[in-house]
């Protein structure tokens, strides 16, 4: 069952911002709606998390070589691939409030009530029965349970109608009929549902009516569409091959929220796979199970993933499916795998006259490639690593710490190299130690408060194991190693320290396990 749990949610931003991951953008001047600066710890997370996708999909992939393309594109490019007149929102604004929302999401919080109902039935049965409660019979045989849940049904129905038809009166009148009010105002004096795009115009040049209205890229996919060509060339890339690429992309959206899940600025890992046409839906399949392996391997939760198959497919697609996760705020989409058939390329080739095909030697003619997508966005993995690394824990001795159990080759530092005191010697042998360790790992020093409290901070921010340097150490070159999860302390030679930062905290065997 989705965690729907807006406390924690809470928690993860306080979180971040005390201990420098996420910042609200622009704070000193009250912030930018929606927007957020990523902080020293942050940034290396972010950073670490970019090297595990691009290492397992372009390094460990043969046939997979990446690009960094412009978030400035010609404008026909976004005609071309149907932004222009088809990435739109249903808005509705409240006459009362003046307040603007998306239609289909006032709709989506109601449905959300109604699930809300579903579980209270399903907790208050699983307290009644205790062990002999059989949920998933409770709920398909329960009357209460399955009339709100053929109201969902009906109420989705409805409204996957009102948008595949861009009918906005049933749309209006879907939201008359679910009584649905302004969540500020609390009225139901609605505006028509209208069309909004969600693409950010600026101008290129700088000579006023000279200027050309283009975009900011609502998606990184176009920039690897638009040099296929060029990259399958110079490259001499022969089917199945693929193109990576991690980029920023922009949507104006009118509800950004749940902190860095849904942004105006955002950035994404994609990877566009070039197929034979034909071949694509074996691919789908293959690229669905890689994708679902390589989040496994991080161990966030083997029940934290589902797959939510398209019923509903957009105009370009023979077959898509989402990879879930369980948010705080439930089970939300983390990345997608479509099959986009031909049509980018194909669009991108009427529209500038030039041919993006491939030569198949083999059939001894050209054709048009089909693809198959991976899209993950970064952000939203981010919020997924750290909403499964938040933990309070209450020890043994009944004090309490936060610790985040970020697994160790993503975690911003990997090691803490700490002087039990400020003297004796043992600042300048921490400092000999940091000083070797530094390059090939993430770390920091740290001599201020006591032992114990500069274990906290770092159980904070992730940090896989902390090395204490004491008397000892002066005395037969030994110090101790603390395990972040486990708190547990051993004794090792101090040339041992490397071997366990390698051992535990590398990417390697990570991509093994992929």
């Amino acid at each position: 069952m989705a965690k729907n749990d807006d406390n924690l949610l809470k928690k993860i931003v306080s979180h971040s911002k005390e201990y420098g991951f996420i910042f609200p953008s622009s704070e000193i001047y009250d912030g930018l709606a929606a927007t957020y600066d990523y902080g020293q710890n942050g940034v290396e997370l972010k950073n670490n998390i970019k090297q595990y996708w691009w290492k397992s999909m372009v390094q460990m992939n043969e046939n997979i070589v990446g690009i960094d393309s412009a978030i400035f594109m010609h404008p026909t490019t976004w005609k071309a691939s149907g932004h222009v007149d088809a990435f739109n929102d249903p808005l509705i604004d409240n006459k009362d409030s003046k307040k603007r929302y998306r239609a289909d999401v006032l709709v989506e919080d109601h449905i959300a009530k109604i699930e809300g109902k579903i579980n209270k039935e399903v907790a208050k049965a699983a307290k009644r029965f205790g062990d002999a409660f059989n949920k998933e019979e409770f709920v398909s045989t329960n009357p209460r349970v399955v009339g709100y849940k053929e109201k969902i049904a009906s109420i989705e129905k409805r409204m996957q109608e009102a948008i595949d038809t861009q009918n906005y009166d049933d749309f209006k009148t879907l939201i008359e009929d679910l009584d649905i009010s302004c969540p500020v105002s609390g009225s139901k004096n609605w505006t028509d549902v209208r069309q909004f795009n969600l693409m950010f115009s600026t101008e290129l040049g700088s000579v006023a009516g000279e200027a050309s209205t283009i975009y900011l890229r609502p998606e990184t996919a176009q920039g690897i569409f638009v040099n296929y060509l060029n990259v399958q060339k110079s490259a001499r890339m022969k089917l199945p091959f693929g193109i990576a690429q991690i980029g920023k992309a922009f949507r104006n959206e009118i509800i950004a929220r749940q902190f860095i899940f849904r942004m105006r600025e955002f950035e994404q890992m994609e990877m566009q796979f070039f197929v034979k046409p034909g071949d694509e839906l074996d691919w789908y399949e293959k690229w669905k199970e890689k994708r679902m392996k390589w989040h496994k391997a991080l161990g966030l939760g083997e029940n934290s993933y589902r797959f939510h198959n398209h019923l509903n497919l957009a105009h370009y697609a023979n077959a898509a499916a989402d990879i879930e996760y369980d948010f705080p705020m439930g089970f939300k989409e983390l990345e997608g795998i479509h099959s986009r058939t031909d049509f980018d390329l194909t669009a991108h080739e009427n529209h500038s006259g030039k041919k993006l095909q491939f030569f198949d030697p083999q059939e001894n003619k050209n054709y048009v490639p089909f693809v198959v997508e991976t899209s993950i966005g970064l952000d939203r993995m981010f919020l997924a690593v750290l909403s499964a690394a938040y933990n309070e824990e209450t020890l043994e001795d009944g004090s309490e710490r936060i610790v985040l159990n970020i697994p160790p080759a993503l975690a911003p530092t990997k090691v803490a190299v700490l002087p039990l005191t400020k003297k004796d010697g043992l600042p300048e042998k921490a400092r000999e130690l940091i000083d070797e360790l530094k390059f090939d790992f993430t770390a920091q020093y740290d001599e201020k408060d006591a032992i114990g409290k500069r274990y906290r901070r770092q159980d904070a921010i992730g940090t896989p194991y902390c090395v204490t340097i004491d008397h000892q150490t002066l005395e037969d070159n030994t110090v101790t190693i603390r395990d972040r999860d486990s708190m547990e302390q051993v004794r090792v030679a101090i040339g041992e320290v490397r071997v366990t930062l390698e051992k535990s905290t590398s990417l390697t065997e990570l991509l093994r396990k992929n």
